[in-house]
């Protein structure tokens, strides 16, 4: 990924964590999906930058963020290096927009610092424990990639097509070779970050134990076509959650913010109004 004139860099537990910084406003915290980077969220970032301050984080290992720093063992970890970052951008009271892994430490976050997180928005997340068949399934994909020092062309054929809805090498041809060919360029110095990020993220803690403390607007939406977070998970995150709203994303798989945009954008730009005066 080409360096934006708006990226910056910041020192976390001795490691330079990247990040974007785009718009003035009330602050959105963005948390993209593994394996991806802060590019999953451009045509959000075009959108509400003309009304809100993006800071958008990339997770160790991905994008121009240095690798896992060696203390970091789970998600909480994850969560408060980013209330570390927004500690150094003087940033109080902040909201966050995550997909996936995102969401997943996106919650975490709200939960450590109640007072700080204004409103929550999981996208094509869970918060509960890995499905144990799922997580087996994750960990000998990342042991293969460990073992072999790159994402074998096998493996790329069968995560790519995780990532999307149905048929998507052919309604998003350019989205679909792209995501292949960057796990195929997939850096050697990367492998290790990326091996105990997807540890870290399919054995995470089930967050839904402390649930009914998120107390914040919640927003859960979920591509129809996810195959990797389906709609049950997020249709049991929403009954737990008081007073969180659902939406479905239409023709959406996993990567619902470059797959529906408008869709998305549409639906952030309503829910962050009604609670960001």
């Amino acid at each position: 990924m080409n360096s934006s004139p708006s990226k910056k860099q910041i020192t976390i537990d001795n490691k330079r964590l990247s990040y974007l910084d785009i718009g003035t406003g009330p602050v959105l915290l963005f948390g993209h999906s593994y394996l991806w980077d802060s590019q999953m969220w451009a045509p959000q970032i075009e959108c509400l930058s003309q009304h809100y301050r993006c800071i958008v984080p990339e997770l160790w290992g991905h994008g121009d963020s240095e690798s896992l720093p060696e203390s970091t063992h789970s998600l909480r970890d994850i969560s408060a290096q980013m209330l570390e970052l927004m500690d150094a951008l003087s940033i109080d009271s902040f909201s966050i927009v995550g997909l996936s892994v995102g969401g997943m430490w996106g919650a975490e976050l709200a939960l450590l610092a109640p007072t700080r997180v204004q409103t929550l928005v999981m996208m094509n997340s869970f918060i509960g424990y890995e499905p144990e068949v799922a997580r087996a399934k994750y960990y000998n994909m990342l042991d293969i990639i460990r073992n072999t020092q790159a994402v074998p062309a096998a493996l790329i054929e069968q995560i790519t097509p995780l990532y999307f809805c149905k048929d998507a090498d052919k309604k998003h041809p350019a989205l679909f070779q792209g995501f292949a060919t960057s796990l195929e360029n997939l850096e050697p110095a990367r492998i290790e970050s990326i091996y105990r990020l997807g540890k870290i993220i399919f054995g995470r803690r089930d967050t839904m134990d402390d649930i009914e403390n998120l107390t914040l607007p919640c927003l859960i939406m979920t591509g129809v076509e996810d195959t990797v977070r389906p709609v049950l998970e997020s249709y049991l995150m929403h009954d737990a959650i008081d007073g969180s709203e659902f939406i479905h994303i239409p023709n959406a798989g996993h990567i619902s913010t470059l797959e529906e945009p408008d869709f998305i954008n549409n639906q952030l730009k309503h829910f962050l109004g009604k609670h960001l005066k």
